[in-house]
Formats: C-alpha cells, structure tokens, sequence
C-alpha cells in the first residue's frame, strides 16, 4: 500500500503540538507495518524555520520526509514546491492523507489530489470546529469554505479522532465516508511511572500549548476561588503576548505566586506529568487531547471539559471527571479531590492505556481504513 501524507508542519517542529506529534507517529507505524510511506511537509517552525535541508527527502525516524521551503509563514504556510511535488507524485499513491485544513498546503494538496483522481483522506484535526469558524478570520474561512473547502470535502473521506469531532462536523460537512480513529500516542515506558506521594500541595499541571481556547483564563478564575493549597505549573509554548496576558490576569487574581511557568516540554515530558496529581485540560474546543492520554499513560488522573473529544473516555474509563468550563464549578470539583481517589487512578490508569493504545492494534484500524477508501 503505498500512502502520501501530508501536512503543513512535522517534527521536530513541535511548537504546533499534538497533531505534529500523532502525524509522525503514524508514518512511523505505517512504515513498521511495511507500507510505502511517504511525507511532504514544510520548514514551518512557528515564526522560524526548522535547520533541515529543504526539498530533499531525508529520512526521519524510519520515513522518507522531505521539508519543502515556504514562501508565506504564519498560518498560511505557502509553498509552490511543495504543491508542484503533490501535482508530480501525488498520482503515484493510492492513498493521499492530508492532515488539518485552513492553510494553503492542505486545501490545495487536497485540490491537485482531486484531480489527478486520487482518494483522498484528510484529518481536520479540529480546524473545522464551530469554534474555528468561530474565531480568527471567520468571515474569511466561512467565504472559502462555502466557496472552495466544501465542495472539496464532500468529495473526500474524513478521519475524525473522537465522536465528539465527528458530531460537530455532521453540522459543516457531508462526505463519501466519516472514520473515527483515536491518535497514535507514544506513551511513557514503565520507568516514567511514579509512585503517588501525597503532598501539602495539590500539584496541578498543564500540559499544552498556550493558546485562548485552551481555556487557561477560565481556569486561572477557579483557582482564584480555591481556598486549599495547591501549586499550578503550567508547560508548553505559546504567543509571548498572549501569554503575557495571562500572567497580568494571574496576577490581578493573586494567584501569580502559586504558578510555575517552565516553557514546552517534550525530552522530560512524562517524568514531569507522573510529578503531578491532576493533569487539567479546561479546553473550549479539542478534537481529541493527546496530553489526556499521555497523563493517564503515567497514572496521573485528568481534569477535562465536555469540549475535550475524550471526555467521554475519561468518564466511561473512570480515569478522571469532567467538568463544565465554568470557574465556580471546577474551583468546586479541586476543593473536593480526594488522595484516595488519586492514587487509585495512579495504579489502574498505565494499564488500561496501554490495553486501548496498544499500536499494532491501532495501525491494523488504520490500514484497514486505508483499504476501504482504495476499494470505494
């Protein structure tokens, strides 16, 4: 089987997050299951460029990538190479699987495929939300989705991660074929593992890029009304500006001196999530949550709004509680966590994980969706 994929960054530009992340790891288990895998990204590395040779292939971690040089950075992530190799190749492939949408390397990789008469798959990743349309360039996206992104769409089968995705864009899209399929989601080895040590602290943490739908600004309001002690770190990347916001509003709240701001993690990622009691995600819109599942791999027990795409995992699997996005509410649910309970998900979590996360089960779901699309 042989598989182009294609999205507008990969690793190691890890400042876009999880889908960087999920996005490698199935090429790596594509490739570990013997199918001719093949990716076209971009240097994209936020406002910078990654310290790759551009437009040669060069092989990462098992998969032939090859980083073409972009003209427009931002969001819009321009690169004619890039599109001139999908018009060249693209034919070649009996799977075309372009991951996220709104920029210009999905939408026309997803056009020129179309063309060339090639099945496409494409994983919008949760840039096709309500809150997406919602929120930066709405206007915009809701003109060239009416114009250009639905008619393509339609046409394509899409790979959603969660019902919860796949629910909201019932409302946007109607296409050959809805999948879902969880993400891939290295998880931690046994040694990440620590035992649950009760402190005098809560030890909350999160985990994730810093951005507004996040929810970090609701969530700094209910630690506002928290009267038990506890500490908050907060690890990844994000604007500067807006991150400065947030500190003045923890500030203005006076919970400035309970927080550890300590930047993107990704080396140490699981030794300081297994440090914690609670990983908490109080998102207004996540298609999935890979950091959910990366928590609960080290037995740290997770906080989530309905939002979150495994909300409802976490509550089928009791592996943590979700809660509405309003700040009285969560300072009601911190106020009332119990050790007891933490600890019990700190020794049942690992195992379950790994049972539902198992990736030779995951990569024969995969390949088997990759099959119904070739068959039509």
């Amino acid at each position: 089987m042989r598989i182009l994929q294609i999205n507008a960054s990969y690793k190691p530009a890890y400042i876009y997050g999880g889908p960087t992340m999920s996005v490698s790891k199935l090429a790596e288990q594509l490739v570990n299951a013997g199918c001719d895998v093949k990716v076209f990204t971009t240097t994209a590395n936020g406002d910078n460029e990654l310290d790759v040779t551009p437009n040669e292939v060069i092989i990462v971690d098992s998969v032939p990538v090859t980083y073409f040089s972009r003209i427009l950075k931002g969001h819009i992530h321009f690169s004619p190479k890039l599109l001139a190799a999908v018009w060249r190749n693209c034919w070649q492939y009996d799977v075309v699987h372009i991951h996220a949408w709104w920029n210009t390397v999905s939408v026309l990789s997803c056009f020129i495929a179309m063309a060339r008469g090639v099945k496409v798959v494409v994983s919008p990743r949760g840039t096709l939300s309500a809150y997406s349309f919602a929120h930066k360039n709405s206007f915009l996206k809701q003109a060239i989705h009416n114009l250009i992104g639905r008619p393509l769409l339609n046409r394509t089968h899409i790979h959603t991660t969660s019902t919860y995705e796949e629910t909201k864009l019932t409302r946007v899209i109607e296409p050959v074929k809805y999948f879902v399929l969880p993400n891939f989601v290295a998880l931690s080895d046994a040694n990440s593992n620590a035992a649950f040590v009760q402190s005098d602290k809560l030890k909350l943490v999160f985990f994730s890029r810093i951005d507004d739908k996040k929810g970090l600004d609701v969530l700094f309001k209910a630690l506002a009304l928290v009267k038990r002690p506890y500490a908050l770190t907060i690890a990844g990347g994000g604007d500067p500006i807006f991150i400065d916001t947030l500190k003045k509003q923890a500030q203005n709240l006076n919970i400035l001196a309970h927080i550890n701001w300590i930047g993107v993690q990704n080396e140490n990622k699981f030794d300081m999530l297994a440090g914690h009691d609670i990983m908490i995600l109080p998102s207004r819109d996540e298609n999935f949550g890979n950091v959910v599942i990366e928590s609960l791999s080290v037995g740290t027990a997770v906080i989530v709004s309905p939002n979150v795409g495994l909300s409802d995992y976490v509550i089928e699997n009791s592996l943590g509680w979700v809660t509405p996005n309003q700040p009285v509410m969560i300072a009601e649910l911190i106020a009332k966590l119990q050790y007891q309970d933490l600890a019990l998900i700190r020794q049942q979590a690992p195992v379950v994980i790994r049972d539902h996360f198992d990736e030779k089960a995951l990569t024969a779901k995969y390949l088997a969706m990759y099959q119904q699309v070739i068959k039509g």
